[in-house]
């Protein structure tokens, strides 16, 4: 009775007024359904934001001013390209990159760079409680003091929480680089500058230029990263119609940490290449730096910067390494998962938060030394994790219809390429600095 009171013209206002409501209804739900998916990307690509990749893109910053920015372009669509092949083949597989890599290639593989990753992320994990450190007493805390806070914080985190709130904790910890930001605008560079830099490359063949060019593409793109993204993937249950929206989670994560990354070369560009400070040995010295031309606030943003990325990667390194080892044999793994169900796990996640808080506390201890020698292996795994996920995303036996297209590999394997003769050339480097 009630729709044949209606006439033609009311009746399509209240067929379209229904459709307005259910569209919106659709988008409140899509962007829901963003919001419980994001993580992963986010979490990842920030915590490759670490203590020595501040110190690195500080150094770039204060050696080169400016004229570095255009490489943070390619580097962003490069670390979309391969995190995005690691989502793909997490969403796709159900598996992790090490469970992958043990099935595919076979069992000494496996170990080799299960072995080689163990090595590498120690060092950046003692390399973490060093920034916690100096930040810390930057702050005018004790070390004796903040260490065993934050490591012990981490710890209940993630021995004691669930996934759901792991991740929450990790994406409110990301929120403090919005601290190198504001650090860049107290610093008052030339934006006019700054815009052209970006989009006009300035190339030198000055091998120190060259080598720093290097370092951030070696200090960005770690295979941790790679491991830590899929794994988390995996087991927030994501199927194949979460793909789009774990994308964008890629997308987001890659863009900002890119960015946050070039406002810490813009903040040290403004104050100290201006100055003349053109080196610099830690992130802990750039933020002593800044006080006298900045002033005291840069400073201590900088050391809370600092000190918030540290606290991210000391979480998210222990987690990745965990995830691989589990994973390449054949161990229960899980945020969600107790000791009684996940020893080894969880074991070798509180093992390695014990050795790095420890080793950070001796006091005198060779950082530079330790960055160069982590730089090293870091530099000769991340070749082979590169090559091994372009083959596993071109593997048609296990991801049908969404592995790599043609113009895909083409851009997969020339970063794959790239980025494992720089990373070759890095090492070398690395050797000759440390005699």
């Amino acid at each position: 009775m009630f729709l044949s009171r209606l006439t033609p013209k009311k009746l399509v206002r209240a067929t379209r007024s229904f459709y307005a409501r259910l569209r919106r209804t659709l988008s409140e739900y899509r962007f829901l359904t963003y919001l419980v998916i994001l993580g992963p990307g986010i979490i990842a690509a920030n915590a490759g934001n670490d203590a020595s990749g501040i110190a690195t893109y500080s150094s770039a910053g204060a050696g080169f001013g400016y004229s570095l920015l255009w490489a943070f372009i390619p580097m962003t669509i490069s670390l979309i390209i391969v995190q995005e092949m690691c989502v793909r083949m997490g969403v796709v597989t159900g598996q992790g990159l090490a469970d992958l890599i043990r099935e595919q290639f076979g069992v000494r593989w496996t170990a080799f760079v299960m072995l080689t990753l163990l090595i590498a992320n120690t060092g950046v994990i003692i390399s973490e409680f060093v920034g916690i450190s100096q930040a810390s007493e930057l702050l005018g805390v004790s070390r004796y003091i903040a260490i065993p806070l934050a490591g012990g914080l981490i710890w209940w985190l993630v021995v004691k929480g669930s996934q759901k709130r792991v991740e929450r904790v990790f994406l409110t910890m990301s929120l403090v680089f919005f601290a190198y930001v504001i650090s860049a605008i107290l610093a008052k560079p030339d934006w006019a500058v700054v815009g052209e830099s970006f989009v006009k490359p300035s190339l030198s063949l000055d091998t120190v230029y060259l080598f720093t060019v290097m370092a951030l593409i070696g200090t960005t793109i770690t295979p941790f990263m790679q491991i830590y993204v899929q794994s988390a993937v995996v087991e927030k249950g994501m199927d194949k119609d979460d793909l789009p929206v774990a994308r964008a989670d890629v997308i987001v994560g890659m863009t900002f940490a890119c960015i946050i990354a070039a406002f810490i070369v813009i903040c040290t560009a403004a104050t100290l290449n201006k100055q003349g400070i053109m080196t610099i040995d830690s992130a802990a010295t750039a933020a002593e730096s800044l006080a006298p031309i900045a002033g005291n606030y840069a400073k201590y943003l900088f050391a809370i910067g600092l000190f918030g990325a540290a606290m991210l990667a000391m979480g998210v390194l222990p987690l990745a390494t965990a995830y691989s080892i589990s994973e390449a044999l054949g161990f229960e793994k899980g945020l969600s998962r107790s000791f009684r169900e996940a020893p080894i796990f969880l074991g070798i996640f509180t093992g390695l938060l014990l050795i790095g808080a420890v080793v950070a506390m001796i006091p005198g201890i060779p950082q530079i030394k330790l960055l160069l020698f982590t730089q090293c292996v870091n530099g000769l795994l991340l070749p082979i994790i590169l090559a091994a996920v372009v083959k596993l995303a071109n593997n048609g036996e296990i991801m049908g219809k969404y592995k790599n297209t043609l113009v895909f590999n083409i851009f997969a394997w020339t970063i794959t390429l790239t980025v494992s003769v720089l990373s070759l050339l890095l090492i070398g480097k690395a050797i000759a600095d440390m005699f």
